[in-house]
């Protein structure tokens, strides 16, 4: 018993990343360590616990079932300890010194920098920094522990949201390009028979793309501000929240293309917390922000959207 108890909350860390990372080699890069000290590390655990963590099957190392009960508790151990630390930091320190948001990009930059421009007039000497994700990126940003607070397009097992926007997505082309020359309301088969502009998954995993369609040309790009700018030099079209290019249809550099059914698509988007009851002032602060602005600028333009109607 005594052995055990000195198995170390870096030990427990450096089993879990092996796990995480899928293999010795890989978890060593992430942890910043040579391979035989992470070897070591779970090798140690094997004996002083007496259990066998992994075994071989072919050439690949698999967790036992052993193994698994471990790595389940190990990680919640370290989750634990985490928000711990992080509780008694922002207790300590008061208002922080740094905000962590990730946000998804569909997400309106103009409102976002609106909300960032007011948290810093209160706040100006808090570092705000801003992860601009797409899909499970801002997911995941919010998992791994690099987030305080996020705008998703959905709520991650294990932590809690509130509804902060619904979004209306439309597809749009420059003026002169070929799908408004057609002069008719279009089908599902004249998009694809014209390239697509979309934004790649920022997520590890990326699995997927914003809207996709089958198109048979497809730019897979980046950044929207990439996107957006492409379409508006004609090179293809997109399916694009109208908030975020609400300048561009003013403007006339954008234009929404006439589909015969389906010219609308609805996304919503939530507000999380990564850890509620540990946020600081600053992170509660910056959250009430983002919901009151994004309030008073959907009933702005509920109100311009009744008046227009009239």
């Amino acid at each position: 018993m005594s052995d055990i108890n000195h198995i170390t909350l870096e030990q427990w860390r450096t089993l879990v990343t092996v796990v995480d990372m899928g293999g010795y080699a890989q978890a060593a890069d992430a942890l910043h360590k040579s391979q035989s000290s992470v070897t070591y590390a779970v090798q140690k655990i094997e004996s002083q616990l007496g259990i066998k963590v992994f075994e071989m099957q072919g050439r690949k190392a698999m967790l036992t079932a052993t193994g698994r009960f471990l790595y389940r508790r190990a990680k919640g151990l370290l989750d634990d300890s985490l928000a711990l630390e992080r509780a008694a930091g922002r207790l300590s320190a008061g208002w922080e010194a740094e905000i962590r948001i990730a946000v998804e990009i569909l997400y309106p930059t103009w409102l976002l920098l609106d909300c960032l421009a007011r948290f810093g007039a209160e706040s100006p000497h808090t570092r705000i920094e801003l992860y601009e994700s797409v899909l499970n990126g801002t997911t995941e940003a919010l998992s791994m522990g690099v987030a305080d607070l996020a705008i998703a397009g959905q709520v991650p097992p294990g932590f809690l949201g509130q509804p902060l926007i619904r979004l209306r997505a439309v597809p749009v082309a420059s003026p002169d390009h070929a799908l408004h020359r057609l002069g008719r309301p279009l089908g599902m088969d004249d998009l694809r028979q014209q390239r697509h502009l979309v934004v790649r998954e920022s997520g590890s995993s990326r699995k997927s793309n914003v809207l996709p369609l089958d198109a048979s040309q497809r730019w897979t790009v980046s950044h929207s501000a990439t996107s957006i700018e492409a379409v508006k030099l004609g090179h293809g079209f997109a399916w694009f929240p109208v908030d975020k290019i609400r300048n561009e249809l003013a403007e006339g550099s954008l234009k929404a293309l006439p589909l015969k059914e389906g010219g609308e698509r609805f996304l919503e988007l939530y507000l999380i917390l990564a850890d509620p009851d540990a946020a600081g002032p600053g992170t509660l602060r910056l959250a009430d922000i983002l919901m009151e602005r994004t309030n008073t600028a959907c009933e702005a333009h509920r109100a311009e959207s009744g008046q227009e109607a009239q």
